[in-house]
């Protein structure tokens, strides 16, 4: 769908256009003649039926990625990429020995875990919406991981299941009703 500044955008240059040609005609027809090639039956319609063009702002933000405390890359391996399922996008250690930064990714879920003292505080809890929960636990419950199989709690925002890592962290999966 067109913004109406965006139709007026089109009056202008087939103004300007047929201008070139040495054919003048006015602003007003210019739109009456871009919201006929709209769909519409007048400008007076097109103009009411268009919606405004909603200024970008100078800020724009992405979505976040939570950063997770971890304390050891086995146990964090064993539960986020075995028993979670994600899959490694990047590990970064600034140099062998040091602590590891390593970024996750599962169907659109970006987390990235840290043995870093100062990037997290362990015992953090992530909100994560979810579709086909049920589909996500049953999955869950089919590894027979041995420190956990969550469950399904109705409440009255949805259906929520918490899954809790070796650091003390929650991941809090939630389906909306």
């Amino acid at each position: 769908m067109f913004s109406i500044e965006q139709a007026k955008q089109m009056a202008a240059k087939l103004k300007a256009s047929l201008e070139l040609r040495e054919h003048k005609i006015s602003y007003s027809i210019a739109l009456e003649t871009v919201a006929h090639q709209l769909g519409f039956r007048d400008w007076n319609t097109a103009a009411a039926t268009l919606l405004p063009q909603i200024p970008q702002s100078q800020i724009q933000f992405s979505k976040p990625i939570p950063i997770l405390r971890i304390f050891d890359v086995r146990k964090a391996q064993e539960f986020y990429l075995e028993f979670l399922s994600f899959s490694v996008e990047f590990e970064h250690r600034f140099e062998p020995g040091l602590p590891l930064y390593m970024g996750i990714a599962r169907e659109g879920l970006q987390l990235h875990l840290s043995e870093h003292h100062g990037d997290a505080s362990p015992g953090a809890t992530i909100f994560i919406p979810v579709k086909n929960i049920a589909l996500l636990r049953n999955e869950l419950h089919g590894k027979q991981y041995g420190y956990g199989r969550p469950e399904i709690v109705k409440q009255d925002w949805g259906d929520v299941m918490e899954v809790h890592d070796p650091f003390g962290n929650r991941l809090r999966f939630c389906q909306q009703s």
